[in-house]
């Protein structure tokens, strides 16, 4: 009786899918983004780069898709969006109590088949150029504001998923030649003290939980043939809430996207998760 009840419990859960793809211009991506949506049917992809302005945003191709969209852009540079199968809810555009003029974060509800509300956050972390850049500091300050947050977002919404290019990679783990890499940006002990004290707050590394293996990357530079090398690094991330975590069931690098033509140069990552 107990088995049969459990059985139709879980037959009730639907797969809540979702993605992160740094684009590197919308302008140049926009048929890849669309075609992955079409084969891939995420129920909310976020996207880093855009490198436009709303008004140029191609809302009503992606409309056409079946999927609704919210972004927040500027010319030339950063930019991010959602992409949902329904429509975001409780839109927010800015980290707590910081003031920014670039466009790094937008975060959304979005629902579920089932209507279960998932608090979807989608990131573009700064950079950073080098450790002892002005750059840096601001990457330094807009961790801070980050981790401020998602404190306050995660005692909110126990179903939260904080996704995006974080610019950082959690180990050695996820970087090709980690002594070229040494205390470079990116690599640096002190990147990584910052993002191992936002999982602190409550995240966990989604990809890594599934994937303990090294080798496995979502970035690789243009020059150098560095994808055919697999000259990479993994700094496109997945993190989960606790509660989150408990529902997933799969992530995976999806590294077809990194092979087309005019490819940007970050491929998407996936995770998945019974709601």
């Amino acid at each position: 009786m107990s088995s049969e009840s459990d059985s139709t419990t879980t037959n009730k859960k639907a797969s809540f899918k979702v993605a992160t793809w740094n684009v590197n211009s919308m302008r140049v991506r926009e048929e890849q983004v669309i075609a992955w949506l079409n084969e891939h049917q995420p129920d909310a992809l976020c996207l880093q780069e855009i490198k436009m302005v709303e008004a140029d945003f191609p809302f009503e191709a992606i409309k056409a898709t079946g999927y609704s969209s919210i972004a927040l852009g500027q010319k030339t540079y950063n930019g991010v969006a959602i992409l949902s199968k329904r429509e975001a809810q409780n839109v927010s555009t800015a980290l707590d109590d910081f003031e920014d003029e670039q466009r790094r974060y937008i975060a959304a509800d979005i629902a579920g088949a089932n209507g279960e509300l998932v608090r979807v956050v989608n990131v573009y972390v700064p950079n950073g150029q080098a450790l002892d850049s002005d750059k840096f500091v601001y990457k330094q300050a807009w961790f801070k504001a980050l981790r401020k947050t998602m404190r306050r977002t995660l005692s909110e919404h126990p179903l939260t998923v904080l996704l995006g290019d974080f610019n950082i990679t959690p180990s050695d783990l996820d970087c090709h030649d980690p002594v070229a890499w040494r205390g470079k940006i990116h690599c640096s002990d002190t990147e990584r003290l910052m993002l191992h004290t936002l999982l602190s707050e409550g995240l966990y590394d989604t990809y890594r939980h599934f994937n303990p293996q090294g080798e496995h990357y979502s970035w690789w530079d243009y020059r150098g043939a560095g994808y055919r090398a697999n000259a990479g690094l993994r700094i496109d991330l997945v993190l989960s809430s606790g509660e989150l975590l408990k529902r997933s069931t799969a992530s995976s690098i999806d590294e077809v996207p990194r092979k087309h033509e005019r490819p940007s140069d970050h491929t998407p990552v996936v995770a998945e998760y019974s709601i």
